[in-house]
């Protein structure tokens, strides 16, 4: 096969298996008794994310490091920009009160030790151990606490438990076919995509910033968009964040740990690639607490800031200066965000102190 056809190939392998494997383990955890919310943070989110951890890995163990950060960076940055944006024009989506208080403030502090880190110009393999020990512990938690409120999600939302022997056996299998397609579409997908790029001359880390990082989110865009169509959006807005969060601990530290020398980090990596992440998990903050809400404009939004970050890697990667007024309008973006953030936990702050 051509290496277009075996990058094809590797999408379809990964978005087939992937599909298997979330209806599967949806239904496992279904039959645990959690709610909606929680299965997006873990389940759906975890397996929707298995494409970028078997891609970076496979990336990760084939000496290409910057394709491995790459996908990793690239996917938060679309998750976020992209998935949540393209959802929130479907159908404005609904934050839940937790998401604000707990979940994205965990990964906005998760994004900036992942980036220091990396400072260093290597995320080693001790490091890659503490971010797998991270998410172990706070999975374990977050199940413990969902199981010790019962099924009803905070909206209100309930779970309807599976059962039966054959449903079950059903979700077992489900989980084995997506994950042997994801196993199989990684390998193809790097091997296409590191053709590819050797063939038109694009650095590793621009493909795995783009090609890599939206195939492997591509579960992602399908689970949270028609999610938000069917008036799920708490699994919408929680497979984003509980994605996001699995790729910078799991995905990233199995890569670490399992390659001889760690992931190394190049200069441009350091200086846009993950600055750039960093401030997508902080733009969370002021957009979700605006209501507890994602509006239809905040998804244009989102999608208009997406379609810039691609410019600047199109523009990087033929060669050409992005402009200053450009790295201004980013910086402004930045700063922006930080204000709203500060300015609105203040107001939430005097709002609970009003009411005691």
């Amino acid at each position: 096969m051509t290496s277009a056809l075996v990058l094809l190939a590797g999408f379809v392998a990964l978005v087939v298996g992937a599909e298997l494997l979330v209806r599967g383990a949806s239904r496992l955890a279904l039959a645990a008794g959690v709610s909606p919310l929680v299965i997006g943070l873990t389940v759906v989110a975890f397996g929707t994310s298995a494409p970028e951890m078997a891609a970076s890995l496979g990336a990760a163990l084939a000496g290409k490091a910057d394709l491995a950060l790459g996908n990793v960076v690239g996917s938060n940055v679309f998750n976020v920009l992209g998935i949540l944006g393209l959802s929130a024009v479907v159908a404005p989506l609904v934050v839940a009160q937790r998401l604000v208080r707990v979940d994205v403030p965990i990964l906005l502090a998760t994004s900036l030790v992942a980036a220091g880190m990396a400072a260093n110009g290597t995320i080693g393999r001790g490091e890659g151990a503490l971010l797998l020990a991270f998410i172990v512990g706070h999975t374990v938690w977050l199940v413990l606490a969902a199981r010790r409120a019962g099924a009803g999600g905070e909206d209100g939302s309930t779970v309807v438990l599976a059962s039966g022997a054959r449903p079950m056996a059903r979700a077992v299998v489900a989980v084995t076919v997506g994950l042997v397609g994801l196993v199989v579409g990684a390998g193809w997908l790097v091997q296409g995509a590191v053709e590819i790029a050797s063939a038109l001359g694009v650095s590793e880390r621009v493909i795995g910033l783009t090609l890599v990082a939206v195939g492997t989110s591509l579960p992602e865009l399908a689970t949270s968009v028609v999610a938000a169509a069917r008036g799920q959006r708490d699994i919408a807005v929680g497979n984003v964040i509980g994605s996001n969060l699995f790729n910078l601990t799991a995905v990233l530290g199995i890569a670490a740990s399992a390659s001889p020398t760690g992931v190394a980090v190049a200069g441009q990596a350091l200086r846009v690639d993950l600055p750039v992440m960093v401030m997508t998990a902080l733009i969370c903050l002021p957009v979700f607490f605006t209501g507890f809400e994602i509006t239809r404009r905040e998804g244009i939004a989102l999608l208009g800031a997406m379609v810039a970050y691609l410019g600047w890697l199109v523009a990087d990667a033929v060669g050409r200066p992005v402009p200053m007024v450009a790295i201004a309008a980013a910086a402004a973006l930045g700063a922006a965000a930080l204000i709203a953030t500060v300015i609105e936990t203040t107001r939430q702050l005097r709002r609970s102190l009003g009411r005691r």
